[in-house]
């Protein structure tokens, strides 16, 4: 685990831990799609450098409990899983009402693809109530359920039944659903949500009616105060919350209304974020209101971790941010998926194509480029006498051993293979210490493209980066289509207006 606060636990009889600690300073809870919009922003606005004053309040959640049969990682584009819920433990209570020891279940989870070119980027919600199937999760005691047929979505989040919910299972459940790799998940807070739109200041969003207390909760005896007028206006803070959970009082009081008018706050903030520009003063204190609230897997357990992926990401453009729903339809009270629709859109991602069909990576004027594959052993590179490390700065499985066996064709040492801190990595990096520029310059031709650069220490390190990854790749085909064209037409971008496109029913 990441990070100076250890996971501890039971073990198994192989050594694993079963049931990691959760590391954290204060007590915590999660509720409701409020809790699944800092991430969002704090990646698409790129503000990763400010974590280096935020380590210590980074929380991780185990990884036991994530399948060991997984979809291999991609370099096209990576996939964050945001999960808000609806518990009301830790004081959430206070701001969402229920019973305060309500534990929850996953109120609204988005899956955010971010294109390899790292300047387009799509947010699918996932409804709640859609049926899907559960695979084997980890419980409390060690033990793994039997897959869940045809189950609420929401559901896999509270397997475990304790206050720590199980982002792991829900993490499960979407790979199962969508053939996707889930880079990473995150786990954010009800009222770390309020902190942060405070931190933002005023957040414009539209409201077609008149909105009264009863609207926000069905079960008062009388409509009570008006809380919104009709219009457009601003909000933050307390007012934000309430915005983003309104359900019955606007169009057919469905959550698949809601989920629409949760995309276009999110789009209106991240809009706020951008004009308020990217200096220190305004985005520490977003910063840290969101950091405050997150739960992260272990991949993003530190601050060097959250560094290098939220800057990576710093220059997606309003326009190119998009937000749709999983192709669905009513079956009863709940959501069915509706096929072959949801296949395209998964498909599409998997190929790292927009929702228009462009392949936004760009990976055969990419792979031309910047990463022409490395020469052959026939080559005149010789490495004879040339000692190097090498580490993986991608989630590509068996990378370094790749470079290694292509190194050691041309005479090079190849003293240790392993992984590298950061694995966001997107261009092949050499360093090299005093007196050894020569040799990391030789080492240099076998990676096109690959960035030489001094340190002070001695030795030559390759960290390997995706550009690498798609050179030496099988070549496959990409997905020719794009999908369908309702719901390309029908997805909201962050620059439009807060009044378009805002409700279901």
């Amino acid at each position: 685990m990441a990070g100076s606060r250890k996971a501890s636990g039971r073990r198994r009889g192989d050594g694993r831990t079963v049931e990691a600690s959760w590391r954290r300073k204060r007590s915590r809870a999660k509720v409701g799609f409020a809790t699944a919009v800092s991430l969002l922003v704090l990646l698409t606005a790129g503000v990763g450098w400010v974590y280096v004053q935020l380590d210590a309040s980074i929380e991780t959640f185990g990884s036991d409990g994530i399948s060991g049969d997984r979809t291999p990682a991609s370099v096209n584009g990576a996939n964050v899983l945001v999960i808000g819920t609806d518990a009301r433990t830790g004081g959430n209570s206070a701001l969402g009402g229920g019973d305060k020891g309500d534990i929850g279940r996953s109120d609204t989870a988005f899956l955010l693809h971010v294109y390899a070119d790292q300047k387009h980027a799509v947010a699918v919600s996932i409804p709640r109530d859609t049926l899907v199937d559960i695979p084997a999760c980890e419980l409390p005691d060690g033990s793994w359920t039997e897959m869940q047929r045809n189950t609420m979505f929401n559901a896999a989040y509270s397997v475990r039944r304790t206050a720590k919910g199980n982002p792991a299972c829900t993490q499960n459940a979407v790979e199962k659903l969508t053939g996707l790799r889930v880079d990473h998940t995150v786990v954010v807070d009800f009222k770390g949500f309020a902190k942060m739109t405070e931190a933002v200041g005023d957040v414009q969003v539209c409201v077609p009616q008149d909105i009264f207390q009863k609207d926000l909760n069905p079960n008062r005896p009388t409509r009570g105060e008006r809380i919104f007028a009709k219009g457009q206006q601003t909000v933050s803070g307390q007012k934000a919350l309430d915005y983003v959970r309104i359900r019955h009082g606007i169009g057919d009081g469905s959550d698949m209304g809601r989920i629409k008018r949760q995309q276009a706050f999110v789009a209106s903030l991240l809009k706020k974020v951008k004009s308020d520009g990217m200096s220190p003063t305004s985005l520490l204190p977003l910063a840290e209101a969101a950091t405050q609230s997150l739960t992260v897997d272990p991949g993003l357990g530190s601050a060097d971790k959250l560094i290098s992926f939220a800057v990576s990401m710093k220059d997606i453009d309003l326009h190119n941010t998009k937000f749709v729903t999983l192709p669905w339809r009513y079956q009863g009270a709940r959501v069915a998926i509706v096929h072959p629709d949801a296949e395209a859109l998964w498909a599409a991602l998997k190929a790292d194509r927009t929702l228009d069909g462009q392949d936004a990576g760009n990976h055969h004027d990419e792979q031309a480029r910047e990463s022409s594959p490395p020469p052959s052993a026939g080559d005149p590179v010789s490495g004879k006498g040339i000692s190097v490390t090498v580490y993986n700065g991608t989630t590509v499985t068996g990378l370094a051993a790749r470079a290694a066996a292509t190194l050691k064709q041309h005479g090079f040492t190849v003293s240790r293979t392993g992984t590298a801190i950061v694995r966001t990595q997107s261009k092949t990096v050499i360093e090299y210490g005093p007196g050894e520029k020569g040799q990391a310059e030789k080492a240099a031709q076998v990676f096109a493209g690959a960035e030489v650069t001094a340190t002070a220490t001695t030795g030559i390190k390759i960290i390997l980066g995706k550009a690498y990854a798609v050179a030496t790749a099988s070549p496959k085909p990409l997905a020719s289509s794009a999908v369908p064209s309702g719901m390309a037409g029908g997805a909201r971008s962050a620059d439009d207006d807060p009044c378009s496109n805002l409700s279901y029913g």
